[in-house]
């Protein structure tokens, strides 16, 4: 195949000042991928961790690193102070931030350069500017970018509805909420509010006219001291849940099929850095209806999450670029231009099926195959047509509360929009993983979706296309009951290979018909389908309740059945009661249920329980009221944002189980909503009990998960 563009132009001005090692004040993926160029470059590394983070790939790939004391974000890597400290005591002279945590702060970048070390990123001025939605927005106005009015909370009438209520200081989909009725309002003012305080400390937010169904567009931009400014390329990033991106392209269907819109979007793109006096690498963001209209959103003052779709179109390495830049180098008159199709996918330990909820525990075993890890087309092993994979995990790795859960970017590139989602879906469908439930199967759905393939995507899809035939998992019907079966053999195999005698004899073997061997297991989570497989291994073979089906071989990890004259092969992959089953039919993620359940495991009828560990930030009600199905209890944070939960049914309130501020762990009670007994009508009021619906005046804001999101 023919090469893409050199990964590094020639410079027509060389560094002022060479990096010679580099600290990442970050975590996880981005971490290991400013790793990765450093070493292709020559250049030494430091990593800094978090006591949660001590076994981190990430930790173990630098040349050096540093710890700091503490697990959450605020005690860590939100400690700039610790971090500067740190690229001191490890001889590093220069500081790249990454995305999130410290990358968009203006009082870390200062100290940075305060403290005589390279700051690869922007100015502090360009970063203090954008740093405020506000101001921002005021700016780019003047500069004659296109923008959307902003609204004064405390104005919205009905005719503004439905508005989107952002945090000045936000991003990551972190402080916005929807609001479509004046009612609700303030209480989604003050839930962003919160949101906002706890992950970046200030709590000022703003309204704007929400669009249903745009087009998330954004301009990767490159600017240099010398006055060269980039538009480099365009990505689009619409389909997204909580306004947060899932699955990001390059470039963007909406506009290659727009006439002339490439050249506005650059021209504004560039309006908007030149207007801040910006350096490195940035992102100005804009929301696009189907028109090929576009309205200034805000400009990211760092390399974004889905940066590897401009990689792999435009053969640039975008980090190499930031070292460059940040060292005083100069750009070429003008970018290489785009070939080919990405698309990149976000793979999260988070059951979309159950809102969206973050998971957490082991990973204990996660492979793509044949991809190349952080790699850029024409710099290495990537070919201009292959699979890339960026990710901050391998198998053991364990995922916790504190961080952002998602588990890796998987890529794919091609020379054509239709095959670079076809790679995709089929790379994601045949990716092993086992441990946690993640949003694999949706992802490989959409890919596959009329619509997406199409182009026909918005920030609304998941509502327009349903969530929950989307996340759906992949295999169902016979096909799943096949899967199982393959999983009970296998099971069965290797609890005989572990066994002092008797191995010479498939697990159930009967001279004579004798009862069923039995297994039984729930798809998805414990509370899923449950599947209950029966079978007997005889002189007559396999005798079970899937129609003609033969036992060809079978050990621990692998069997292979006919079933109606197609041979498969099926590879089971075990650890505790987790079982992922892995074929041509698709994946199947099972959890094993135990012969005998633990009296003391189970909870009262009408438990409300924890779905992950979060902190709970607010109770609405009190022991003794009358709650409705649906209606809120309590509000959970966890992994960067607040989580509802809701009363399952009518009910009565008989037990708090919780207070504001407390740490709770998955499955921990936190109240329970008894039917109503005969002796209380339906229609009787509350008791005199306030409801605690407000947070203490001296309750602390609770931290965020501060992630590496845009």
């Amino acid at each position: 195949m023919t090469p893409t563009a050199p990964t590094a132009p020639t410079s027509p001005a060389d560094p002022d000042t060479p990096v010679t090692r580099v600290l990442v004040a970050n975590r996880g993926e981005i971490a290991r991928r400013v790793f990765a160029t450093c070493r292709r470059e020559g250049i030494g590394t430091v990593a800094v961790f978090s006591d949660a983070d001590a076994d981190s790939p990430h930790v173990a790939e630098a040349d050096a690193a540093v710890r700091l004391p503490g697990s959450t974000s605020a005690e860590t890597y939100l400690r700039g102070d610790l971090v500067i400290d740190a690229a001191r005591r490890a001889g590093a002279d220069a500081i790249h931030p990454g995305y999130g945590f410290l990358s968009e702060n203006a009082d870390f970048a200062r100290a940075v350069q305060d403290a005589g070390l390279v700051w690869i990123g922007p100015p502090v001025k360009a970063i203090e500017i954008m740093g405020s939605k506000v101001e921002s927005k005021a700016m780019m106005r003047d500069a004659g970018v296109p923008v959307l009015d902003r609204l004064d909370p405390a104005s919205v009438t009905e005719a503004d509805l439905p508005v989107l209520v952002k945090a000045s200081a936000g991003g990551g989909g972190r402080g916005m909420r929807v609001a479509r009725e004046l009612a609700s309002l303030t209480d989604e003012i003050e839930a962003a509010a919160r949101e906002a305080l706890s992950a970046f400390g200030d709590a000022t937010v703003f309204c704007e006219r929400y669009l249903e169904t745009g087009r998330h567009i954004e301009v990767q931009v490159m600017a240099d001291r010398h006055g060269t400014v980039w538009a480099v390329g365009e990505r689009e990033c619409s389909i997204q849940r909580r306004h947060q991106k899932v699955i990001e392209e390059a470039p963007s269907p909406l506009v290659e099929r727009t006439p002339g819109m490439r050249e506005r979007l650059f021209d504004a793109a560039r309006a908007a850095t030149t207007a801040i006096d910006y350096e490195g690498a940035g992102t100005v963001e804009f929301l696009a209806d189907e028109r090929g209209e576009f309205y200034f959103l805000e400009t990211n003052t760092r390399l974004q999450v889905e940066h590897p779709v401009t990689e792999c179109t435009t053969g640039l390495d975008l980090v190499s670029l930031q070292l460059h830049v940040a060292a005083g180098g100069g750009l070429p008159a003008a970018p290489p231009p785009t070939t080919g199709h990405a698309i990149e996918v976000r793979l999260y330990a988070e059951d979309p099926a159950r809102d969206w909820q973050p998971q957490s525990g082991t990973l204990h075993e996660v492979d793509f195959g044949s991809a190349v890890q952080f790699d850029v087309p024409g710099s290495g092993t990537l070919p201009a047509e292959g699979l890339r994979v960026d990710s901050g995990v391998v198998g053991g790795s364990v995922v916790g509360v504190h961080y952002d859960p998602m588990l890796a970017k998987v890529i794919a590139v091609a020379p054509t929009r239709r095959r670079a989602a076809a790679v995709l879906a089929s790379a994601m469908e045949r990716a092993h993983l086992l441990g946690l439930r993640t949003n694999r199967d949706l992802l490989v759905r959409v890919l596959r979706h009329p619509s997406f393939l199409a182009g026909d995507t918005d920030t609304a899809f998941f509502a327009t296309h349903g969530l929950a035939a989307l996340a759906r998992p992949l295999v169902g019907g016979d096909e799943l009951r096949l899967s199982a079966l393959a999983a009970a053999l296998a099971e069965a195999a290797g609890r005989r290979a572990a066994a002092p005698v008797g191995r010479s004899l498939p697990s159930g073997w009967r001279n004579l018909p004798s009862v069923p061997q039995r297994a039984v297991y729930t798809v998805g989570a414990a509370e899923g389908e449950e599947l209950v497989v029966e079978y007997r291994l005889g002189r007559d073979g396999l005798v079970t309740e899937v129609d003609d089906c033969t036992l060809v071989r079978c050990d621990a990890r692998s069997v292979v059945l006919d079933h109606a004259g197609v041979r498969r092969t099926f590879t089971v992959l075990v650890h505790g009661s987790h079982v992922a089953v892995h074929s041509a039919l698709g994946p199947v993620a099972l959890e094993r249920r135990p012969r005998f359940v633990d009296p003391s495991a189970t909870v009262a009828a009408g438990s409300l329980v924890a779905p992950m560990p979060g902190s709970v930030v607010r109770i609405g009600v009190a022991v003794g009221d009358r709650v409705t199905a649906g209606q809120p209890i309590v509000w959970l944070e966890a992994m960067k944002m607040e989580h509802t939960i809701t009363a399952p049914a009518d009910g009565v309130v008989t037990d708090l189980s919780v207070s504001v501020g407390q740490q709770v762990e998955v499955d921990a009670v936190l109240a329970v909503v008894s039917e109503l007994s005969d002796t209380q009508p339906a229609d009787s009021q509350p008791t005199d009990t306030e409801p605690a619906d407000t947070e203490p005046a001296d309750t602390e804001p609770h931290e965020s998960r501060e992630g590496e999101q845009s």
